[in-house]
């Protein structure tokens, strides 16, 4: 039965000689709803109606470019020696954090070069963001990567998991734990959180984001610990190491602002 096992197509369509693959879709449609849900939000708190999609524009070649920067240098071995493939990431290996990294330092130039509250829109963003990332990991179900070690298909029912879910997890003869599937549900977990949140607290500027960054980090720390694809630093994860870190930033600087700066603007405001 299990060489039976076909996965799905990583190919949506074709252009002729061009192939549209899910992996591109996917992410694009993660993009494009957290773009209309970050206008929804700008509007309501004033800020001028083509500040996301301006910035989306700049925001989002940049980000895959660092993206995919942030995978080929700590997996620089391979690459060294495959020159060719450093742009092949139609085949995946994008690294979340890098384009991350890519997306914040975009918006920090691009608010100040629109006299924006960086901060302001940051917060705008996060819930926004953490959904976009919830809806790209699909895109890694459909390249079968970002997956755990092996595990067994009865396992897998175990968890109640639909069929198709079960079947792409088997990959050249073995079953592996679907950690891209964790890490969705993760986000979108958190995504509640933080449309709860921003309506239910006083938060100060900025803060909402240190949530986000927060939230994202932990589950991020643990799963990685999961995956079999991961890019190593000694003897943890590079992911893992990052995590960490902005745990701790993120709420250093919750606590900071909460503790030193009574003044600072609300969300809202």
């Amino acid at each position: 039965m299990n060489e039976a096992i076909e996965p799905l197509n990583r190919v949506a369509f074709e252009l002729g000689p061009l192939h549209i693959y899910w992996y591109g879709i996917i992410i694009a449609a993660g993009a494009l709803i957290g773009l209309l849900i970050a206008m929804r939000e700008g509007k309501r708190l004033d800020l001028p109606p083509d500040t996301f999609t301006d910035l989306i524009l700049y925001a989002a070649p940049i980000a895959v470019i660092c993206a995919r920067i942030y995978y080929v240098a700590f997996e620089w071995g391979y690459y060294s020696k495959h020159p060719g493939e450093i742009i092949a990431i139609w085949n995946g290996g994008i690294a979340i954090y890098g384009a991350l990294i890519g997306a914040v330092l975009t918006a920090v130039v691009y608010c100040r070069l629109r006299h924006l509250p960086f901060w302001k829109v940051a917060d705008v963003c996060a819930p926004s963001v953490i959904l976009g990332q919830a809806i790209g990991r699909w895109g890694n179900f459909m390249n079968q990567e970002a997956h755990g070690g092996p595990t067994t298909r009865a396992a897998l029912e175990h968890l109640h998991l639909p069929h198709f879910i079960i079947n792409q997890m088997y990959i050249d003869g073995t079953y592996y734990i679907p950690t891209f599937l964790y890490e969705s549900v993760w986000n979108i977990v958190g995504f509640v959180i933080l449309l709860v949140i921003r309506r239910v607290v006083r938060l100060k500027r900025g803060e909402l984001f240190m949530i986000y960054v927060t939230w994202y980090a932990l589950g991020r720390c643990y799963i990685e610990g999961l995956r079999t694809d991961s890019l190593m630093l000694g003897p943890l994860r590079v992911s893992q190491w990052l995590s960490v870190v902005l745990v701790i930033v993120g709420v250093g600087l919750i606590t900071y602002w909460r503790t030193a700066q009574k003044n600072r603007p609300l969300y809202s405001e």
